[in-house]
């Protein structure tokens, strides 16, 4: 679980979101963003959302620098996983 502090916060459902906490994702969310439909930041969007258990919306009304940040962890997470997948198959 990683957690991402907001420079800008929303609101969500009323309330002050200043941090957004971050779950490993799983194979199913892999293949859940694979077969959304939409370009590739509607896909990483969604995806953020899941790891996230935030709506949509939620995930669409973060500022670009807030979602860049959030994308960098999601992206390491990614990277984490190829790296460990690599180093136990040899």
């Amino acid at each position: 679980m990683e957690i991402v502090t907001l420079n800008y916060p929303i609101e969500v459902e009323g309330e002050l979101l200043s941090q957004v906490s971050l779950r490993r994702p799983k194979a199913r969310d892999l293949k859940h963003m694979e077969t959304a439909k939409g370009g590739e930041i509607a896909k990483s969007m969604g995806l953020i959302a899941h790891l996230a258990e935030l709506s949509p919306h939620a995930i669409e009304e973060l500022d670009a620098s807030d979602f860049q940040a959030i994308s960098e962890v999601v992206a390491g997470f990614l990277t984490d996983s190829v790296q460990a997948n690599t180093s136990t198959v040899s």
